[in-house]
């Protein structure tokens, strides 16, 4: 499995719409915590988009996985950014 680094961007247009499918969203992220695949996941503080730590067979596998947020199905992200990572040192080493 490799990590993976998704950026998610959001505009104050979708605020409204984010926070009434937030509950949809948080129970897909938290199903995916508890298997596994997601290590960590939050907000920025500013509200503009948030950071998800995925683990996955490779970067097609991320895609896939990230076409299926409730957030993505309902068109409330602006622009998603996913990207390769490999941590050197810290709690995401194995």
């Amino acid at each position: 499995m490799a990590l993976f680094a998704v950026e998610y961007t959001y505009s104050e247009a979708t605020a409204a719409a984010r926070d009434e499918h937030r509950p949809e969203h948080r129970a897909w992220l938290g199903s995916l915590v508890e298997a596994g695949t997601v290590r960590a996941t939050g907000p920025w503080v500013d509200g503009s988009g948030a950071l998800i730590l995925i683990d996955v067979a490779d970067e097609a596998a991320a895609h896939d996985l990230m076409a299926q947020d409730p957030f993505a199905r309902s068109t409330l992200i602006d622009a998603v950014r996913i990207t390769g990572w490999t941590p050197v040192m810290g709690v995401f080493n194995d």
